[in-house]
């Protein structure tokens, strides 16, 4: 499997990892915050450059849950626009 794939599967786990606050009722909310700035790190280091760090901002503000933004699969759809948006371009 290439680095590309890697990528999308990496980011779909911790999507789902971010999404876990759904599932655990109170303790879910406290992980938001730490999963926050860890998530946003991550992204950042996955994704080199502009959309990296855009991804990462947009990450720590899903993450924090603010505006209902907690269910965005921010992982996934960084990998979409690297590798199937700006590809087009």
């Amino acid at each position: 499997m290439n680095k590309k794939y890697k990528l999308l599967l990496t980011g779909i786990l911790l999507d789902g990892i971010g999404m876990l606050s759904f599932v655990i009722p109170l303790i879910g909310e406290t992980f938001d915050v730490v999963w926050a700035p860890i998530s946003s790190y991550i992204i950042i280091k996955m994704y080199k450059g502009t959309a990296g760090k855009v991804a990462g901002v947009i990450s720590f503000i899903e993450e924090v849950g603010i505006f209902g933004t907690d269910i965005i699969p921010t992982f996934t759809l960084t990998w979409l626009y690297t590798y199937l948006i700006k590809k087009e371009k």
